[in-house]
Order: C-alpha cells, then sequence, then structure tokens
C-alpha cells in the first residue's frame, strides 16, 4: 500500500501531460475515418524503454510493484519484435538478485497490443499471447491488462508505465 500513493501521483502526472493513444498498425483502418493509417510500428514503438513504476493485481490483492529495490526493467521495440531484460544491480551478488528475459514479436492496432513470447528465460511462458491496452503519453507507455497462464495457475492484473530512454 506505501506505494499506491506514489503511483498515483505518477499517474495523475502522466494523464496532465499531451496525451495521445498508440497508433494504429499499418494497413488497419482508422475507426474515425475509415481512412488507411500509414504509420508504421516502428513510428509509433521503436526504441528503450525504462519501468519506472508497477502494480500487479492477484485476485484483487496488489502485489509489490516492480522494479523492486536494487532492481531495473528495460523493454525494446523495432517494428516488429520486443524483448525485455530485468536485472538486479548488484551483479548477482545481493539477496535479491535476479535476471530474467524474454522477447517475441507484437501486434499493435490502436491501442490493442499483443505480445507473443516466443523466448522466455522462463520456459512455461513461451508460445503464448497476452493482450494488453497500450497508451502513450508523451515519451510514455502505459501496459495495462491480464497476464494469465492456466498451466502455471497465473492470472494476474498488470499496469506497467515506461519512460523512452533516449
Amino acid at each position: 500500500m506505501k506505494f499506491a500513493l506514489p503511483l498515483a501521483f505518477g499517474l495523475l502526472t502522466l494523464g496532465a501531460c499531451n496525451t495521445e493513444s498508440a497508433k494504429t498498425a499499418p494497413g488497419a483502418a482508422d475507426s474515425t475515418t475509415g481512412t488507411k493509417d500509414s504509420t508504421t510500428h516502428s513510428a509509433v514503438l521503436t526504441g528503450t524503454y525504462k519501468l519506472v513504476g508497477s502494480t500487479v493485481k492477484v485476485k484483487g490483492d496488489t502485489a509489490k510493484p516492480l522494479p523492486f529495490d536494487n532492481q531495473e526493467m528495460i523493454k525494446i521495440f523495432n517494428g516488429t519484435h520486443f524483448a525485455f531484460f530485468r536485472h538486479d544491480l548488484s551483479k548477482g551478488k545481493a539477496p535479491n538478485a535476479i535476471y530474467d528475459s524474454g522477447g517475441g514479436t507484437y501486434t499493435l492496432s490502436g491501442d490493442a497490443y499483443t505480445e507473443h513470447l516466443a523466448y522466455c528465460i522462463g520456459r512455461e511462458w513461451e508460445g503464448h499471447d497476452f493482450n494488453f491496452t497500450l497508451t502513450r503519453h508523451a515519451d510514455s507507455l502505459i501496459q495495462k491488462g491480464i497476464e494469465k497462464l492456466e498451466s502455471q495457475h497465473i492470472e494476474r492484473e498488470i499496469v506497467e508505465i515506461y519512460v523512452k530512454l533516449p
């Protein structure tokens, strides 16, 4: 709960920024004009983003948000693929030492964002699709959705906030 106030403040701050929803995938019709949008994935997402805040809810209970103390996470996008990396900042020498990574392809249509996880350090996650809502606020991305992996009895709601790195 002690993270709820800073996260709420961060979301309000981002909401005050010039907002722009994620662009439509190439060749998709714009629902407001009916015209084709020539914007490519790479024009919308290409780059490296750092996770600056998140919440995870499991059965309505909020878990400790990522990244934990002494950890950082980045997500990288090109025109068709994404990858994420999370590690501790003590080079594996602290009690919360971790390395986590994964990647695959993605699709983006309006704010509907789907990841197809092809590679993951947690091999049971590979081969699954995860559907999210992706919203842009200036140089930030907010990713919201449900991560569900029935074989592992995992179902959790996530909200992740990323800021684009220079």
